[in-house]
């Protein structure tokens, strides 16, 4: 209390509580805010991914991987460290060897050593990582906030004295002193690295954290910023949304979203994500591309395309309920975000199950040049869910049926 004076009670109408003004609108600076300004993509499937535990892609994959990608038009891709072992070297000098249009980095602990030997490798750029937080530091290297600062500037200087990008990185950014994070990145940012990074390593953080560290970050370096999000509790799209909202401009992806434990940010949720808010960022893409991508690396590690995976799971863009068909039928964006012709796929309206409504059966009958009145359509739809109540009917189960309704004009009378 100030003076001494309790604080004033608000006035009250009829003994309830004032109610505060309601927002129905973003005000302009949230909006602009939210509005992000750029985006690229690191596609890190031969690095991360390689981590996944059902990986291990022999070299004729890798390359057949980052043809597709290059097709896409990925503006990144980051190989596994030259130091993994000799196969990996000998693929990451390969892959620097070959034409493309992508940037190629590869991914390494921060140490002059490591650095030079990805140096002389011939990528474009080189990943550099120190473990930043209390718990990861004592097991991972056992360096002071200070002689991480003084390592990782003179490795960063060394990356980019030999003409190539470097970013710096703090791994378990989220689980770090936000203090010893600022100390390291206003240091590092005066060594001239391409990006700094910030990295979910452990999936922990939720969107408002990554807004907020981000946001930060933003406030406090020159250079651009990175973000790798993993996705152990299911955030890893929304966090890299929240972190592309808070300034950060490139974003680690991997196919399918495989890597480490549950993986990180999957290439086609976060192109889906960002189609739904600013088409543009994505435009230079091709979309079309990203179904026959996910199914060559689920063929490739032998796993089917999960069914919730966006765009691409076999059902995305199924259409099932009886209420649901009905609007989609009428205006696809009824219940259609994305229009699925822009990945080169095409709606399916599901009509033999007992869920169906009238309005489906009427456009698979229109298929097969069947026209029912209202009393037909009534009739062949109890019908339709009379007999799927033991399971749904193949196609052309549900289309025999149709066939011989037409004819025989049965159940009306």
């Amino acid at each position: 209390m100030r003076g001494g004076q309790p604080p004033a009670s608000p006035p009250t109408s009829g003994g309830k509580p004032p109610q505060a003004p309601t927002e129905t609108t973003l005000d302009t600076d949230t909006r602009n805010r939210m509005r992000i300004e750029r985006f690229h993509i690191i596609d890190s499937t031969l690095r991360e991914g390689e981590q996944f535990a059902l990986a291990h892609f022999t070299p004729e994959q890798k390359l057949q991987i980052a043809q597709a990608l290059d097709d896409f038009g990925v503006d990144y891709m980051e190989l596994t460290s030259p130091l993994a072992s000799p196969q990996s070297a000998a693929d990451l000098r390969l892959m620097a060897s070959r034409p493309r249009s992508f940037r190629l980095l590869t991914h390494v602990r921060c140490n002059h050593d490591d650095a030079q030997l990805a140096i002389d490798t011939g990528v474009d750029g080189v990943d550099v990582l120190f473990a930043t937080s209390s718990a990861l530091r004592t097991v991972s290297h056992g360096y002071s906030i200070d002689e991480i600062i003084e390592i990782g500037a003179s490795v960063v200087r060394r990356i980019t004295d030999a003409g190539l990008e470097a970013r710096f990185s703090s791994e378990d950014s989220f689980r770090s002193d936000p203090d010893d994070l600022l100390r390291i990145y206003r240091a590092i940012d005066k060594a001239r690295p391409a990006r700094v990074g910030l990295a979910d390593t452990v999936g922990v953080a939720t969107p408002r954290q990554v807004y907020e560290l981000v946001s930060m970050v933003r406030r406090n370096v020159e250079c651009d910023i990175e973000f790798h999000a993993h996705n152990d509790t299911g955030c890893a799209i929304a966090n890299a949304l929240a972190a592309l909202e808070a300034g950060a401009s490139h974003i680690d992806v991997t196919v399918l979203g495989i890597g480490e434990r549950n993986g990180i940010v999957p290439l086609g949720g976060m192109i889906a994500r960002l189609l739904t808010l600013q088409p543009e960022l994505v435009e230079r893409y091709d979309l079309e591309m990203l179904p026959q991508i996910d199914a060559m690396v689920a063929e490739i590690l032998g796993i089917e395309v999960p069914f919730n995976t966006p765009v691409t799971a076999a059902n995305a863009f199924h259409h099932k309920a009886g209420m649901h068909t009905k609007a989609v039928l009428a205006d696809p964006h009824a219940y259609e975000v994305m229009d699925p012709g822009r990945f080169g796929l095409e709606r399916q309206i599901l009509a033999g199950h007992r869920l169906v409504g009238r309005h489906a059966i009427r456009d698979r009958a229109a298929l097969l040049g069947i026209a029912f009145d209202d009393d037909q359509l009534r009739a062949v739809t109890n019908e339709v869910k009379r007999r799927s109540d033991d399971g749904p009917l193949a196609n052309d189960e549900l289309d025999a049926l149709l066939m011989h309704w037409a004819v025989t004009k049965e159940g009306v009378g």
